[in-house]
């Protein structure tokens, strides 16, 4: 088994009786940040370690760059050491909201810094729990490593980039519609959006099931986004550079390949007043 994208619960507990998959638990709670450590504690997959989404996805110490800025590479470098990681070992990254916060958002990490096998846990947490696998509660901790990555950065858009290449790309929001059309905002000072940019809103790449919807038609759908423009010329962004992932992860499951991420996303982006935003619909 190859892992690119995505990885269902069955497939998982086979990789995890094995002992042949390492294994993230991204659960991340933005309301309380301390939820997701709680939570874990009180079960999560056996063999899992824990990602928490502000300590070791982000670097909150800078400025400027949105509410979650990447972390240096060898910060980065640091987590997986202390993970356990190896770089012979494919990941399997879960959360509890779809891939949301934050499964997506690891998985496009460990891509940018050459991890050969990644995917993200369809269904996630409670897809794992309704399966009725095992459930661990003791703290999983792995032989420190050593551990030297360094990141893509021509995968990463930030701010000065984006404002050169406004013209050529196509820029998807991430965020709920009404965030986007600026009626309401409930996390960031100012409501709306790029001027230019248009909405997918993750949510829209899952099924019912709260699944990713059949390859084949996210492929559709996003293809009537793009109309002429190449998967390569796709800008994703978000709130904060997180659920953006989640669009990138649905169109390489797709097949279509090669969109990037604007990082420091709308509260980046709006970190500079003078820079213009726009509301409504597109």
């Amino acid at each position: 088994m190859t892992l690119r994208t995505l990885i269902d619960a069955p497939a998982l507990a086979e990789l995890t009786r094995r002992n042949d998959v390492f294994v993230v638990d991204c659960r991340s709670d933005l309301a309380d940040p301390a939820a997701a450590g709680r939570a874990y504690a009180q079960g999560h997959i056996p063999g899992a370690v824990y990602a928490d989404l502000n300590r070791d996805l982000s670097d909150l110490t800078k400025t400027g760059l949105g509410r979650h800025p990447l972390p240096d590479a060898k910060q980065f470098s640091a987590v997986l050491a202390r993970w356990g990681w190896t770089p012979q070992l494919r990941v399997v990254a879960y959360d509890s909201a779809n891939g949301a916060l934050a499964a997506a958002r690891l998985w496009w990490m460990l891509r940018l810094v050459g991890v050969g096998e990644a995917a993200v846990l369809d269904g996630g947490w409670p897809a794992w729990q309704a399966a009725g696998f095992p459930v661990e509660t003791t703290t999983s901790s792995r032989e420190l490593t050593q551990v030297a990555v360094e990141f893509d950065q021509a995968h990463i858009i930030y701010t000065d980039a984006l404002l050169a290449m406004r013209q050529n790309i196509l820029l998807l929001d991430a965020r709920a519609a009404p965030r986007f059309r600026g009626e309401v905002e409930t996390i960031d000072p100012v409501a709306g959006h790029v001027p230019g940019a248009r909405n997918r809103p993750f949510s829209d790449n899952l099924g019912a099931d709260g699944r990713f919807k059949p390859a084949a038609q996210l492929h559709a759908e996003f293809a009537a986004l793009l109309g002429t423009q190449a998967a390569e010329n796709v800008v994703h962004m978000c709130g904060s550079g997180v659920t953006a992932c989640h669009n990138l992860l649905a169109m390489e499951h797709a097949g279509l390949h090669g969109s990037r991420i604007y990082a420091p996303s709308w509260s980046g982006w709006i970190s500079d007043p003078q820079r213009p935003v726009a509301t409504g619909a597109v």
